[in-house]
């Protein structure tokens, strides 16, 4: 993060800049509180920095490099009785902004306290977004910082249009890049003893191939 409380304190104004931030936050979380009451089932909504984003439907090769990851991530943390794999509608409630990622995990010991009615969920442990046009913004930037900042250890970028995986490893209060790789394997240190071709989130038979070595250990 750039803006430092060190630099903001030697600006003249900062009381007023203060005063002016307070009620800026203040109308954007009543704002946030109306958006609490929008949320459908049917749709996937987000609040990002004090505005409401409708997502628009999926393209299929989105959909399926989601569906193939969740598969595979899903099948090993349950296996291994690692945590919990949640996907699209899992509300992520941060300190400013509410997301909905295409994949998330929460370790075992996050996950225990979860309830069967439970609508918001905290920081998760690793993040997956899938890249679209509507959103490839706000995952490489806003959520970037934000998902760094509220300490989610681990973060992919998949570029399904590419076939391309982006791992970052939480270092510091920064990410750390791992890997870009369209080839070779990904694997998590967050999801201890995770590892799978990256091409298994995009191709049907590496990606049943996968699945079936996962199931077998």
């Amino acid at each position: 993060m750039n803006i430092t409380v060190e630099k903001t304190m030697e600006m003249p104004d900062v009381v007023l800049f203060a005063r002016k931030l307070d009620a800026a936050l203040k109308a954007e979380h009543k704002k946030r509180k109306e958006f609490y009451s929008m949320i459908e089932d049917e749709r996937k909504m987000e609040f990002i920095n004090g505005e409401i984003y409708f997502q628009s439907p999926a393209k299929f090769r989105h959909t399926e490099a989601v569906g193939n990851l969740v598969l595979l991530m899903r099948a090993f943390v349950i296996n291994k009785k690692l945590g919990i794999v949640g996907s699209e509608k899992m509300l992520i409630s941060l300190t400013r902004n509410d997301y909905e990622p295409d994949i998330c995990f929460f370790e075992a010991d996050k996950a225990k306290n979860f309830r069967p009615d439970q609508m918001q969920f905290p920081t998760p442990d690793l993040v997956v977004e899938v890249l679209s046009e509507s959103t490839r913004r706000h995952d490489r930037k806003i959520k970037f910082d934000d998902y760094a900042a509220h300490g989610v250890k681990e973060y992919w970028i998949v570029d399904p249009k590419s076939e391309t995986v982006e791992q970052y490893e939480l270092d510091g209060e920064d990410y750390r890049l791992l890997l870009n790789s369209a080839d070779g394997s990904i694997e998590s240190p967050v999801i201890s003893g995770f590892s799978i071709p990256v091409k298994a989130i995009f191709r049907e038979k590496d990606n049943l191939d996968t699945l079936r070595k996962i199931l077998s250990d």
